[in-house]
């Protein structure tokens, strides 16, 4: 189980809990330095640029046969293939 950081308000779930199924709002990307190998706000970037952005509805379609990683997440009518530890900064309510 990866921990949560104290910058997450507590009654958001981190998309890279969620369990295949789950259906969600994006509320916020807080990304953490150690989270990935790129710095936070490259990461960052990229998720707003994949269609991460607030408000947004997610759906997890599809989880890796090993380890449930990755996931694929259907996003504003695309779909896409995210790490478990990158979809750990995409906060859902």
């Amino acid at each position: 189980m990866i921990p949560l950081s104290p910058n997450i308000p507590a009654q958001a779930l981190p998309l890279g809990l969620a369990a295949k199924g789950y259906r969600g709002r994006i509320q916020s990307i807080v990304v953490q330095d150690h989270s990935t190998q790129l710095p936070a706000a490259e990461m960052e970037r990229r998720l707003i640029e994949l269609g991460f952005i607030e408000g947004a509805e997610v759906h997890i379609l599809h989880e890796g046969f090993f380890g449930r990683d990755p996931i694929a997440v259907r996003i504003n009518g695309a779909t896409v293939a995210l790490r478990r530890r990158e979809a750990m900064a995409i906060l859902t309510v």
